[in-house]
């Protein structure tokens, strides 16, 4: 997928970036190809720039970024660079922070009065045994960055909760911060709704797998249509607003007391949402780069 750039040819003006050639990085490029917009992608594992010097940004990029690596500081430190050099990046940098960690998504969420599961934060196993005394069996501990559902782990009872608060003093520091949620009573399936600009353009239920927790796609979890009420809609639109908006995917839980919202993404994956729509989500990403493009002219 990587692609070589000739000095003689002018630059596309939109330039797609990844570290890993997923299913929705294909059918971005796909999405363009057929209807003939010229889009340079850049394997950001194998470039390197000067990060004071505009110009090498220039050699290497569009008008406008589809900023898609998985590995989300390789991604946010990115994009800081090419902000700082004036390009428009989909998302923005201070989109990607707030998104990519679950901590900052939660106060963003908060501020703006949206409602969320609630959470406690600790930074000793100490603390954080504390902490689930006020939240209640069972609870769940996340970590503040990560994807695909990985290192989340139920906290059933006092046991469990000693015995991972014991191993994460062993790991990561970022694992050391110990943020804890209740678990909600839902049925076994949350929503994703993948919102471009201020429009949804896929609304999903994500049900678990036989004898799973967890609704991820990437873990089994399987799409079906879910239809977009009002409620949804304006809960959404609000999440969108309070991130700083693009192209994202929000993901809500059905509770006794309504709707939350518990994770915003800013390099969504749509494979399984697209599964259940007929509306083409990348060819909207398409759309809204390509009016960014225009905004910068």
């Amino acid at each position: 997928m990587k692609e070589k750039i000739g000095v003689s040819k002018p630059m596309p003006e939109i330039t797609l970036v990844y570290d890993r050639v997923r299913w929705e990085e294909k059918t971005i490029v796909d999405a363009a190809e057929k209807r003939g917009i010229a889009m340079s992608r850049v394997d950001a594992k194998s470039i390197f720039l000067d990060a004071l010097e505009e110009s090498d940004v220039e050699k290497k990029f569009g008008k406008v970024i589809l900023q898609r690596c998985m590995g989300y500081f390789r991604g946010l430190h990115l994009t800081a660079i090419l902000e700082e050099h004036g390009k428009e990046v989909i998302n923005r940098f201070s989109v990607a922070e707030i998104c990519g960690n679950k901590l900052l998504t939660s106060l963003t969420l908060s501020r703006a009065k949206i409602p969320t599961p609630l959470t406690k934060v600790a930074f000793t196993p100490e603390s954080a045994m504390e902490a689930i005394n006020e939240i209640g069996y069972p609870a769940v501990l996340k970590p503040v960055v990560g994807s695909w559902g990985r290192h989340i782990v139920p906290l059933r009872n006092k046991d469990i909760a000693e015995a991972v608060f014991e191993d994460r003093q062993f790991m990561h520091p970022l694992y050391q911060i110990y943020y804890i949620q209740e678990m909600i009573d839902r049925p076994p399936r949350d929503l994703r709704i993948v919102m471009v600009g201020d429009e949804i353009v896929a609304s999903t239920y994500r049900y678990a797998a036989t004898d799973r927790w967890k609704t991820n796609i990437a873990v089994g979890g399987k799409a079906a249509p879910c239809r977009v009420t009002k409620e949804l809609e304006n809960l959404c639109i609000r999440a969108s607003e309070a991130v700083g908006g693009g192209v994202l995917g929000i993901d809500l839980m059905e509770s006794p007391r309504g709707l939350l919202v518990h994770e915003v993404n800013h390099t969504v994956e749509f494979k399984g949402a697209q599964s259940a729509t007929k509306t083409s989500i990348a060819s909207k990403i398409i759309d809204y780069a390509l009016s960014k493009v225009k905004g910068s002219e």
